[in-house]
């Protein structure tokens, strides 16, 4: 195991130095265990390199809200490590860091398997919503209920052992971390961008997985020019645990068969392909001078200020979610459409999106604003993203405890009713 500074991740090797990498990435939840029945095998053909996300497996508690975060982390770790070029097989939330990787940096990455995998994981709403509950009630109820996400309801009787191991790998994990990987799933999007993906890819999926079945793997197949599918039958979503001889088996042929270089355990020896040659471009004759008079200089202009609409949008969904901005944008009609771009380009991208609150500090702020203007349908949703935005439901308390003392007793009453029917919604786990 490997000492982990705040821009690393928390790894292990396994199988000979000489042969090539290939890294298995985890799911949310999970540690890098929960690939062991793949090892012994995938040795015989590569160096087994695993990790843990953030705060998963004991690894440091260093949150990252971001796929991209998570995949720099990772590539500064091989960075450190001497290691250039790798294939990569990811689960779930490790399939999003494979696709990252595909998207941004192609030249790192030779062959990619995709498992349980989606070019978007639900809704940013759902991920969010999960970390509110999370953030109030910590993991148990998140913890409780993964063996029913995870494995078939037959696996899961059958195997209480493994059942009960992944209740602990979640209820072990950092809350922060996890919290932080699920606003980093629901930011996620990458639909538009499957066609860029260039390396021989594996598509994998449980034949009963409700969290990222067939369907979703479908999108990616279609998506990505070279690319193909395998359903495993009678496996859900963490279908390496549950089906590990097949998900094996598949790994070996894809790997085998869509990626260079080979390694040969008998001899030890790698055959490396010889790197293409770049042509050389001749340098073009040096010109003449046409003109002995230097052209006037033109002042530069100032660069045009970007429109914020764009900006604003974004930052009104994360905050609001995808939900109520789609409904608001939906009810606006001819007279109340350009309201709606008002507010979205001037209070969400003007002053929302400045930098200098965060966004905890503008939900107070909100929050005290709307209580003293007694505006209560304002609240209720403001309510809702105070929570989005890590507000804990004791510090919305102590927001509106203030309130009263400046805007007045029966406007903090008011708030207090609507503030409490909206937090014991969003924070009462669903089982």
């Amino acid at each position: 195991m490997s000492e982990t500074p705040t821009n690393t991740l928390q790894y292990r090797f396994d199988g000979p130095e000489e042969a090539p990498v290939l890294i298995l990435g985890p799911s949310l939840g999970t540690t890098w265990h929960m690939w062991d029945r793949q090892v012994p095998e995938l040795t015989k053909q590569w160096r087994v390199f695993r990790f843990d996300l953030p705060g998963h497996g004991g690894a440091p508690a260093y949150p990252a809200g971001a796929i991209a975060e998570v995949s720099a982390r990772l590539l500064a770790t091989l960075d450190g490590l001497g290691v250039q070029r790798f294939g990569y097989a990811g689960c779930a939330f490790g399939g999003a860091v494979g696709v990252e990787l595909a998207l941004r940096h192609p030249e790192r990455l030779a062959s990619l398997a995709l498992i349980a995998a989606s070019p978007r994981f639900g809704t940013a709403d759902e991920f969010r919503q999960r970390g509110v509950i999370v953030r109030t009630n910590g993991l148990d109820p998140i913890a409780r209920t993964s063996p029913d996400r995870w494995f078939t309801g037959g696996f899961a009787a059958a195997q209480p052992a493994i059942t009960e191991w992944a209740v602990q790998m979640v209820r072990t994990t950092d809350p922060g971390c996890y919290i932080a990987a699920c606003e980093a799933l629901a930011s996620f999007d990458v639909r538009q961008e499957l066609g860029r993906v260039g390396v021989p890819t594996l598509v994998l999926v449980g034949s009963d997985d409700q969290v990222t079945g067939p369907a979703e793997a479908r999108t990616l197949v279609a998506g990505i020019p070279d690319a193909r599918l395998a359903v495993v039958p009678g496996a859900s979503h963490l279908v390496p645990v549950e089906q590990p001889a097949a998900v094996t088996d598949l790994l070996v042929r894809h790997f085998s068969t869509a990626w260079q270089p080979a390694y040969d355990s008998t001899t030890g020896q790698v055959a490396i392909p010889a790197a293409p040659v770049k042509p050389v471009l001749s340098a073009p004759p040096q010109s003449l001078p046409v003109a002995e008079i230097a052209p006037p200089v033109v002042p530069p202009q100032p660069a045009a200020r970007p429109d914020p609409y764009e900006a604003g949008l974004k930052v009104r969904r994360e905050v609001l979610g995808d939900a109520h901005v789609d409904r608001a944008l939906a009810e606006a009609d001819e007279f109340s459409g350009d309201f709606q771009e008002l507010v979205t380009r001037y209070a969400w991208g003007e002053v929302w999106d400045r930098p200098g609150l965060d966004r905890r500090a503008r939900s107070c702020v909100t929050l005290t604003a709307l209580v003293a203007g007694g505006h209560l349908d304002e609240l209720a949703f403001h309510t809702r993203a105070a929570l989005r935005n890590g507000l804990t439901p004791a510090e919305i308390k102590e927001v509106l405890l203030q309130a009263a003392v400046y805007c007045g007793v029966p406007a903090a009453n008011s708030a207090f009713r609507v503030a409490q029917g909206v937090i014991r919604e969003e924070t009462t786990p669903t089982e």
